[in-house]
């Protein structure tokens, strides 16, 4: 700064002098050099840092997921870089970006768009031992169409429970707890969490008293953007062959009703029933899984869509693909899964 302001005034200096010379015919030879200036090398080298960076690309950012609605009118995330926030600030800055028309603007990818009502502000965030987190808003969250309502749910409640310690959301507007949503009177006493699902497809030949919701991850490619999004469906199951129904139905994909992509091959099926051990999930499947059986390479997208939705479910931590009579699977890359894959693979996660 010291050596811009003395630049600054030694070219007022040169510049009044110069104005002299021209009116006196005075030489420059004539002119002595300002009292106090002091020499300066390499005008031509000013400190790039300071004039080529703006404080958008030198300040400090973080990875967050925040769950937008996308052009299909479907909740997905999309994971943004957004400025540091001091360590108690976190959840209330991931919400403040669901607001229409605040900070996230900038940021929405193609087609996406934020859920909160313009002008939300988010007066307080209190985390509770349990994992449930109480959210205060502004009068002005009430104020969005009736058909947005689930919609603004599911968008805070994945935002926010992407950080392992929180379980639950609960609302208030203006200090007071909200018992029901306010415009289309959605139950919300008791909170809402991931379990209450997000983009739910109904099924209307299905025993729902017979059946359990699973959230599945399908991928969507929009203007080169991938994501993944989660769907809910629900399942006829029993414990015993829970989670080989869930594949099954991962694989069968979420019919004509919803507009994301099955990246499976329909021939593609278990050779075996999975097994859990100390959190991992171990899964055979046949070859028909396999993008490539003579090298043994399993689609990217399979593998991301198989591990995000088996790891949603409780006591799954990480996902063993295995391929009968294949001695080694690899992904796209030519990488061996040398290792089970954990969502962390694909969504990295933290604590508030």
């Amino acid at each position: 700064m010291k050596k811009r302001l003395m630049l600054l005034a030694g070219s007022i200096s040169i510049a009044t002098i110069l104005s002299g010379c021209f009116d006196g015919e005075q030489s420059l030879d004539e002119i002595d050099p300002p009292q106090n200036a002091q020499e300066v090398d390499n005008l031509d080298k000013v400190d790039e840092e300071d004039v080529s960076a703006t404080p958008e690309e030198t300040a400090e950012t973080v990875s967050r997921d925040l769950y937008l609605l996308d052009a299909n009118g479907m909740v997905a995330s999309q994971t943004l870089e957004l400025p540091v926030p001091d360590t108690n600030e976190v959840a209330a800055q991931v919400l403040e970006h669901l607001v229409k028309g605040g900070p996230v603007t900038p940021l929405l990818p193609n087609g996406f768009q934020a859920v909160l009502p313009e002008g939300t502000e988010v007066r307080g965030v209190n985390l509770q031992e349990d994992g449930t987190i109480i959210v205060d808003l502004s009068e002005e969250f009430t104020q969005y169409e009736e058909n947005q309502e689930v919609q603004i749910l599911e968008s805070v409640t994945h935002t926010l429970t992407q950080f392992e310690n929180v379980h639950k959301v609960k609302l208030r507007v203006n200090g007071q707890d909200l018992k029901e949503m306010p415009v289309n009177g959605t139950p919300i006493n008791s909170g809402y969490s991931r379990a209450n699902g997000i983009n739910i497809i109904n099924n209307d030949t299905l025993d729902y008293l017979q059946s359990e919701p699973v959230t599945m991850y399908y991928p969507v490619e929009q203007e080169n953007n991938r994501y993944y999004v989660p769907v809910t469906q629900y399942i006829e199951t029993n414990e015993d062959e829970a989670i080989a129904n869930i594949i099954e139905e991962l694989i069968d994909g979420p019919g004509h009703q919803s507009k994301v992509v099955n990246v499976f091959n329909p021939e593609a099926g278990l050779a075996s029933e999975p097994t859990l051990s100390n959190g991992i999930l171990e899964v055979v499947f046949n070859k028909e899984i396999l993008a490539d059986s003579e090298q043994g390479i399993i689609a990217d997208e399979v593998m991301e869509t198989m591990v995000r939705t088996l790891t949603e479910q409780p006591n799954i931590d990480a996902v063993d693909v295995k391929v009968e009579n294949v001695e080694k699977v690899v992904n796209e890359n030519g990488e061996a899964y040398t290792e089970p894959v954990t969502k962390q693979v694909f969504s990295p996660s933290e604590e508030l």
